[in-house]
């Protein structure tokens, strides 16, 4: 059985087996799938399936549940990821600011040239432009660099 290993805090902590990394990538495709479809799935018992999905969210592996745009809403949004070159001096105010711009659907700090990578997603190539210069226009952000996304061939 392969195991991976969490650290959290200063303790290391078995959590995962390979088992729990099948049930994991079922709940990332379908959140709300039916604890006895895991089971089948997993050719596991519904008890042990709803133990397992305790365990994980006690533990913090699994930290909530959240909903995935489908359909022709998806389909119809723009998306980019932006980077950020920060003043370092100004990181924290920075990310504040993009935490309070709605269409900054997720925020990484990475190393490299830039400081930071933004998810934008936009209704429209005109939102996605104006949301792009008020990124641009944040106090601390140095430049940016950005690339529309043509397809989504997978997600997970």
């Amino acid at each position: 059985m392969s195991c991976y290993f969490i650290k959290m805090t200063n303790q290391v902590i078995k959590v995962i087996g390979t088992k729990d990394q099948k049930l994991l990538m079922l709940l990332r495709q379908n959140a709300r799938t039916s604890i006895s479809e895991l089971a089948r799935a997993l050719n596991l018992s519904r008890t042990t399936v709803q133990n397992r999905i305790a365990r994980l969210e006690s533990s913090g592996v699994i930290a909530g549940y959240s909903v995935q745009l489908g359909g022709a809403f998806s389909s119809s949004q723009v998306e980019a990821h932006v980077s950020i070159k920060v003043v370092q001096k100004l990181t924290a105010r920075t990310n504040t600011a993009l935490e309070g711009i709605s269409q900054v659907a997720q925020l990484f700090s990475v190393s490299g040239e830039y400081d930071l990578i933004a998810i934008v997603q936009a209704q429209s190539l005109e939102e996605l432009s104006a949301v792009l210069d008020e990124i641009g226009n944040l106090d601390g952000v140095e430049r940016t660099n950005s690339a529309v996304v043509l397809e989504t061939r997978f997600r997970r």
